[in-house]
């Protein structure tokens, strides 16, 4: 059975997962990795509706891609399973979501999140060049410094930024909207950004990062950025070379940052535009110097 068939087989439920996404914020890239996963699950039920599938043959696909796959892949592979039922309930194609019945390996969700610390992250920025450095240093900012995941940034528009407020509207997941006070700096490399900024493409085009060929700046073009900059930075720090840095890895650093400043827990959640305080614990992990500190109070007696 090959795409087609599937596509003929659950056209429905196929065509209410994709217009679920949509309307549910989804980013492009994980639409369509969702959409693979799917795919692949409904290869697996051999035209078996899916109104009548169960936890069974959710675990029993998961099993099938183990021995290729790790916890992080196996999760979010759940994940999309678990986003495909929830787009049939919602549409009323079925009443039950067998994938929430399945648990999400421990291994991956209690690993300790990769972050840079607070003065690696103020390294880092000095290594932000170039002909856009002020848009690109803005970008690296919203990201290390207000937590912005990389398709609220791509997503930003010239009215989010209320420059009399000194805030920031962000559209998170969900089409959830967040409204973050900005720190001063920030702010100012924002206005800096608005004075710059390149004449778009298209008059109606309210993108607030504008790429240099008018159009607005895409996820990957972000993501290209901050290689860049990590990259320079890795260089002359080799003791950061085998750290896998990237766009979320800022925003880690800045849920860390809240915590190590004794920030309550349940500002940190809004901040960072959580739906459960669960996800926001698992910045509250203890780091190598805090360890150090620590063991300074143990007084180990001479024998």
């Amino acid at each position: 059975m090959n795409k087609y068939d599937i596509e003929e087989i659950y056209s429905e439920p196929i065509q209410a997962f994709t217009i679920w996404m949509k309307q549910s914020g989804y980013t492009e890239a994980t639409r369509k990795e969702y959409m693979r996963e799917v795919y692949d699950y409904l290869l697996s039920l051999d035209e078996l509706p899916v109104q009548q599938a169960g936890k069974l043959h959710v675990v029993g696909f998961l099993v099938s891609k183990q021995e290729s796959a790790g916890d992080k892949t196996r999760n979010r592979t759940l994940s999309a399973i678990r986003s495909f039922y929830a787009s049939l309930i919602d549409f009323e194609l079925t009443t039950r979501n067998p994938a929430l019945e399945v648990k999400k390996s421990k291994t991956e969700k209690n690993k300790i999140p990769v972050y840079l610390e607070e003065q690696d992250l103020q390294k880092a920025l000095s290594y932000v060049e170039g002909r856009y450095r002020n848009r690109n240093l803005a970008i690296f900012l919203l990201m290390g410094y207000c937590g912005l995941r990389v398709g609220e940034v791509h997503r930003l528009n010239l009215s989010h930024f209320k420059k009399e407020k000194g805030t920031l509207e962000v559209l998170g997941k969900g089409r959830k909207w967040n409204e973050i006070p900005l720190p001063a700096l920030v702010g100012e490399y924002l206005e800096k950004v608005q004075e710059e900024r390149i004449q778009p493409y298209s008059s109606k085009e309210e993108a607030f990062f504008v790429s240099q060929k008018g159009r607005r700046l895409s996820i990957r073009q972000i993501q290209k950025i901050t290689t860049q900059v990590f990259n320079g930075y890795k260089q002359d720090h080799p003791h950061m070379t085998d750290l896998k840095l990237s766009c979320h890895k800022l925003r880690h650093s800045f849920a860390t940052m809240l915590l190590n400043n004794n920030v309550d827990i349940r500002v940190a959640k809004e901040l960072l535009g959580h739906a459960s305080i669960e996800t926001t614990m698992i910045y509250t992990h203890i780091n190598d110097e805090q360890k150090r500190s620590a063991m300074t109070t143990i007084e180990v007696p001479r024998i």
